[in-house]
């Protein structure tokens, strides 16, 4: 049983990772969508790091996860909008 739920768990995040990507990319470029998706994953596996395994952040860390969510709003606000 303790290794059924992390799977259960793995598919259902891997079914609505697919769907919520599916909308992104009906409202914005499918390479802009790309970066921001990643980019994103990357910053809540940095924040799951430190809540669930107790890893430190450095603040040189920090600054370059705000330089990521500066990208992500530029390309969110400057992105050409499907038509």
């Amino acid at each position: 049983m303790p290794v059924l739920l992390p799977f259960i768990g793995y598919i259902l995040f891997g079914i609505a990772n697919i769907y919520l990507f599916s909308l992104a990319i009906k409202q914005l470029p499918t390479a802009t969508a790309f970066a921001v998706w990643t980019a994103i994953t990357l910053i809540f596996i940095k924040i799951a790091e430190f809540l669930f395994f107790h890893q430190r952040i450095s603040w040189i860390e920090v600054f370059f996860m705000m330089l990521i969510m500066v990208g992500i709003l530029g390309l969110k606000i400057y992105a050409v909008q499907v038509k």
